[in-house]
C-alpha cells in the first residue's frame, strides 16, 4: 500500500501453504471494554472511501476499521478467518470459499457470497479504472486497461467464469495459474465485500461508506477527522474494546506530537524528525519503536528529460551512489531507519542483503561522478533535479539532505518540491502529470516479497507510479507467484531484483520502523506488523 508516513511477519507464503483456512479467530475478550472514544493520528484520504479504489494509508486505516474481509491479520502478521468459514483448494488454482451465515452490513442488508463476487468484479473491471484493479489480474477473465488503448472490451470476472457464486454463503474463484499464497492476500482492502447500496450510488457511498466491520461511520469532516463508532452487530475476531475512534488529520507531525504530549491525542503512529532524539525520554514506556514492513524510495519517471534509455540508466545509478544513506538515517532519523539493501523489507521471509547488483545502493562519490559524466557525454544535463513530497508527512528534512548530497557530489542544482498534502501530490502522480521525481514508498498489504515487487514494478501494475516495464521482470514475478514453495518463489523474486538494481525504477532509500507513542489515558496499545495500531483492542477510561 502506498504510504503517507514513514508491518513484523515471518512465514511469508507459509501461512497460506496449508491451503485450507478454517474456523474463526477468537474474538477479543470483553474485559476492560468501555464506551470511550479513542483518538488516533491519521491522514486525509486521497479519494472517496471505496475499498477497490483506496491504496494509501489514510483511507486504508479507515476502511480496515469499517470493513471485515474474508481474513484479517493479527499483530504478528498471522492470518486468521474473519468473514470466511473456510478457504479450500486441491490444486492452488481453484478455490472454494465459504462464508459465515447471518452477517450483515451496517444498513441491515446481508453479507453474502455475492457481496464479495460483485465487489471484486467491480474493482477488476477496466471500465471503473479502480486503483486496486491489479490485485485481480490473476483471476480468469481479467482484462487490464492501461488507459492508452483506444478500444478495449472490458470483461466481467463473473461473466467469464473467474468467479462463480454457488449459493448465498459459497463462491468459487478460478485463477489463471496456481498460486499457493493467494489466500494470504484476502485481508487486504481490495478484497472487502460491498453492499447493494454501493452499486446504486457509488458516489454517495464513497462519502458515507456502509461496511460490515468492527466500526461504522459516524461522521467524516474532511481535512479534520473521520469519526467511527463501534458496530454492535459485528460478530468476528476484532470486537472493539472501546466505543469508537476518531481518526484525526493534522497539518504536521509536530502538531500531532504536541497534542500527544498534552493528552489531546491518544495514539500517534509517526514521530516528527525534530523529536526522534527525545521521544523515548519524553514518553518513557509509552514510546513505540519496533520494526515494520515499510520501504521508502523516490521515483524518477522515465518520461522525464534525461531519464530514458542508456542515459537514464546511468543517471539513476549516479544519483543512487550519491546518496549517503548511512549518514541520513543516523543524523536525520537518529538511527530509527536502516539503509536499504533491496526493494523489500528485512521483516519479510526471503529477504537478503546479498542480491547481485545491490552495490548500486552504496555511497560512492567517485563512481557517482563517473556515471554522471558518462551520461553527460550522451546528452549534457540541464535544469534542476527536484524531489516532490507532501509537506504534511514530515519528509522535508530527508528530502533536503538528499538534495544537498546530489548538489555536493554531482555539482547540479537539486531541491525539494513540497506539496501541501498527500492528496495534491498523489493526484499528479496518478494522472501522470507530475514533471519531477517524487517520494514513494510501500507499506505491505500482506507479508510476502511478492507484495513489495509486483504491485510496484510489474507492467501496468496499480502502484507502478513510474510506468516501469520490463518483460524479464514480469516473467520472473509470474514464475514466483506460481511457485510451489516459499523457497522456490523467493528465488525468482531475488532474480527479479537483480534486474531492478540495473533499471532502478525507484531509488531505494531505507527501511522504516514504526516510531510512535500513546497518551496517558489509554492502555493495551499494540502496533502491528504493518505499522498500524490495533485499534479495536485499545482501552480508555471513560
Amino acid at each position: 500500500m502506498k504510504i503517507s508516513k514513514i508491518g513484523v511477519a515471518a512465514g511469508g507464503l507459509t501461512l497460506a501453504s496449508a491451503l485450507v483456512l478454517t474456523g474463526c479467530g477468537s474474538p477479543s475478550e470483553d474485559s476492560g471494554s468501555s464506551d470511550a472514544i479513542i483518538t488516533v493520528h491519521s491522514n486525509e484520504p486521497e479519494n472517496p472511501l471505496i475499498p477497490g479504489n483506496t491504496n494509501e494509508v489514510g483511507g486504508g486505516l479507515a476502511l480496515q476499521s469499517m470493513f471485515a474481509g474474508l481474513v484479517y491479520y493479527a499483530a504478528d502478521g498471522a492470518s486468521g478467518n474473519d468473514v470466511a468459514e473456510s478457504i479450500e483448494t486441491e490444486n492452488s488454482q481453484d478455490y472454494t470459499i465459504k462464508i459465515r451465515s447471518g452477517l450483515t452490513f451496517t444498513d441491515g442488508t446481508d453479507v453474502t457470497a455475492e457481496s464479495f463476487a460483485k465487489s471484486w468484479d467491480w474493482t477488476a473491471n477496466a471500465d471503473n479504472a479502480a486503483l486496486n484493479q491489479y490485485f485481480f489480474d490473476d483471476i480468469e477473465g481479467f482484462v487490464y486497461d492501461d488507459g492508452e488503448t483506444e478500444e478495449i472490451e472490458s470483461s466481467s470476472l463473473i461473466e467469464e467464469g473467474g468467479i462463480e457464486v454457488v449459493d448465498d454463503t459459497t463462491f468459487e474463484v478460478h485463477l489463471a495459474s496456481p498460486e499457493a499464497d493467494w489466500p494470504l492476500r484476502l485481508g487486504y482492502t481490495a478484497f472487502f465485500p460491498l453492499p447493494e447500496a454501493f452499486f446504486e450510488d457509488s458516489e454517495a457511498f464513497g462519502e458515507e461508506p456502509i461496511g460490515n466491520g468492527p466500526y461504522k461511520l459516524d461522521e467524516w469532516v474532511h481535512d479534520d477527522r473521520i469519526s467511527l463508532v463501534a458496530n454492535e452487530d459485528y460478530d468476528g475476531p476484532r470486537t472493539p474494546k472501546n466505543g469508537g475512534v476518531d481518526l484525526v488529520v493534522y497539518g504536521s507531525l509536530d502538531a500531532a506530537y504536541a497534542d500527544l504530549l498534552a493528552d489531546n491525542l491518544d495514539v500517534l503512529d509517526a514521530i516528527p524528525a525534530t523529536s526522534l532524539t527525545s521521544f523515548e525520554d519524553d514518553l518513557g514506556d509509552r514510546a513505540v519503536n519496533q520494526p515494520a514492513a515499510i520501504f521508502q524510495s523516490f521515483t524518477i519517471p522515465g518520461r522525464l528529460p534525461h531519464f530514458s534509455g542508456e542515459e537514464g540508466e546511468l543517471r539513476r545509478a549516479a544519483i543512487s551512489h550519491a546518496i549517503n544513506r548511512e549518514e541520513i538515517t543516523d543524523v536525520i532519523f537518529d538511527g530509527t531507519r536502516a539503509p536499504a539493501h533491496d526493494f523489500t523489507s528485512p521483516v519479510i521471509d526471503g529477504y537478503s542483503e546479498e542480491v547481485e547488483g545491490a552495490e548500486v545502493l552504496e555511497y560512492d562519490e567517485a563512481e557517482a561522478k563517473k556515471l554522471w559524466a558518462e551520461a553527460d557525454a550522451i546528452d549534457p544535463w540541464t535544469g534542476t533535479f527536484e524531489i516532490a513530497y507532501n509537506a504534511d508527512g514530515g519528509h522535508e528534512p530527508w528530502v533536503t539532505a538528499v538534495s544537498n548530497g546530489l548538489k555536493n557530489v554531482l555539482g547540479i542544482d537539486a531541491a525539494g518540491a513540497p506539496y501541501p498534502d498527500l492528496a495534491s501530490l498523489r493526484t499528479e502522480v496518478n494522472n501522470d502529470t507530475i514533471t519531477k521525481a517524487f517520494r514513494t514508498g510501500w507499506q505491505a498489504d500482506y507479508p510476502s516479497l511478492y507484495n513489495f515487487l509486483a504491485p510496484l514494478y510489474a507492467t501496468d501494475a496499480g502502484a507502478n507510479d513510474g510506468d516501469y516495464s520490463n518483460p524479464e521482470v514480469d516473467d520472473l514475478l509470474s514464475k514466483g507467484a506460481g511457485a510451489s514453495s516459499v523457497e522456490e518463489a523467493n528465488q525468482y523474486f531475488q532474480q527479479a531484483q537483480e534486474i531492478l538494481f540495473t533499471d532502478l525504477p525507484a531509488i531505494p532509500l531505507w527501511y522504516a520502523s514504526v516510531q510512535g507513542g500513546t497518551s496517558t489515558l489509554v492502555e493495551n496499545v499494540e502496533f502491528g506488523w504493518d505499522s498500524w495500531p490495533i485499534i479495536y483492542d485499545i482501552t480508555k477510561a471513560e
